[in-house]
């Protein structure tokens, strides 16, 4: 299992950290582990699905 930090995610997505944190909170996004007391990361895969479902979703309405 691999982990993705913040620069990581927002490379990935192209969103910026607040608009990923609201998703976050509307349960619209995988959400954060807690690494370290100041370190958080993302699971890699999860992030990946959550991209795959956009682009089925876009290749849906096409």
């Amino acid at each position: 299992m691999r982990m993705l930090s913040k620069a990581q995610v927002r490379e990935l997505v192209l969103y910026s950290p607040q608009h990923i944190a609201r998703l976050e909170a509307a349960g619209q996004f995988p959400k954060r582990v807690q690494l370290g007391y100041n370190r958080v990361g993302w699971v890699e895969q999860e992030v990946l699905d959550w991209l795959q479902e956009r682009i089925e979703a876009r290749d849906q309405q096409i």
